[in-house]
């Protein structure tokens, strides 16, 4: 489901009406949201800025205009992730009240005060325990790592390599992993080594120390949460019939040409899934998060008016887990 722009309200958002870099972004005013009858009017107290947003403002990689606008934003207003409060709620809303906490995805528009969603929508109640600034990032990179963790059929058992553990997937996967029952190794840096470890991985990696691919194992999944490997590097990894699976297009854009290719010969194979998001995801991550088996790693937090400071720091491509944005409550 999108989020269009008058389904967003008012008072602040930022706006990007062309593609660039965060000095593009402007803050300013939008016209105010009504929800329909099936719907829900929340007022954001947390959202994130992550690593598909940058890729959307700044149109990065060129293909993603054909979804977001050929020349400029089709939706200018930024944001997938949020927790917040429900303001209203339209007259045939029966899933949902004023007043509840909840959070959840929306591809575009959560970096607004106010947001529309469908109660039938990838919306739900915030987990007991959790603030505003901890439910926020519990869907963005965790849907990835969900998407690729089920179509690679992960099973209780199975050897698993990630390959940068430390970002919002890659955290997210390691201890979605963890929670089906298979044994992790995770790729990180020095830095975080205890991190990782802290989020259930059996084997942790330092690769400035140590090439993660001279290695006597064996693994049924190798899982790149960065997009900064490849198949060929990674397929000495995989046992016979073993998949190679990554967020990213790869070098020279092969992954989606290998994920078509390869399964057709047998042995190792790359697949390459389309991330989808839904009513069930939301509730299973909540679940997870409520049974205490994923927490989303929160690098930093940034205030509202801050955003363009927040995509700054996730262009370098140094952030650790989720950058959280807070507004006024």
């Amino acid at each position: 489901m999108l989020i269009s722009l008058f389904a967003i309200r008012a008072l602040k958002a930022f706006i990007h009406t062309r593609y660039g870099p965060p000095e593009v972004l402007r803050f300013g005013e939008i016209p105010d949201p009504v929800p329909g009858d099936s719907e829900i009017l929340i007022k954001i107290h947390a959202t994130t800025v992550n690593r598909t947003d940058n890729g959307f403002l700044r149109a990065d990689p060129f293909i993603a205009r054909f979804f977001t606008g050929l020349f400029r934003p089709k939706n200018r207003i930024l944001g997938s992730e949020f927790a917040g409060r429900v303001a209203s709620t339209g007259k045939k809303v029966t899933l949902f009240r004023t007043g509840d906490h909840v959070f959840g995805f929306c591809e575009f528009g959560a970096h607004a005060e106010y947001l529309v969603m469908d109660e039938q929508g990838t919306v739900a109640t915030i987990p007991a325990g959790l603030s505003f600034e901890e439910a926020a990032p519990l869907t963005e990179g965790a849907h990835y790592a969900l998407n690729n963790i089920r179509r690679t059929n992960i099973q209780a058992g199975q050897q698993v390599l990630v390959y940068g553990a430390t970002g919002a997937i890659g955290s997210a996967a390691v201890q979605i992993i963890k929670a089906i029952g298979a044994e992790v190794t995770a790729v990180c840096n020095t830095n975080n080594l205890g991190l990782v470890t802290s989020l259930g991985a059996d084997r942790v990696i330092d690769y400035t120390a140590e090439d993660f691919t001279i290695t006597d194992l064996k693994y049924d999944v190798v899982f790149d949460a960065v997009g900064k490997s490849s198949f060929k590097k990674c397929k000495p990894l995989l046992k016979e019939g073993g998949i190679f699976v990554s967020t990213d297009l790869g070098p020279f854009a092969q992954n989606p040409f290998l994920a078509l290719i390869t399964p057709m010969f047998g042995g190792r194979k790359v697949l390459f899934p389309i991330p989808v998001f839904d009513k069930e995801m939301i509730h299973y991550l909540s679940d997870l998060a409520k049974s205490g088996k994923f927490r989303p790693v929160i690098d930093r937090l940034y205030t509202f008016d801050k955003i363009p400071e927040a995509f700054h720091y996730v262009h370098t491509g140094r952030k650790t887990g989720n950058v959280v944005v807070t507004l006024e409550t």
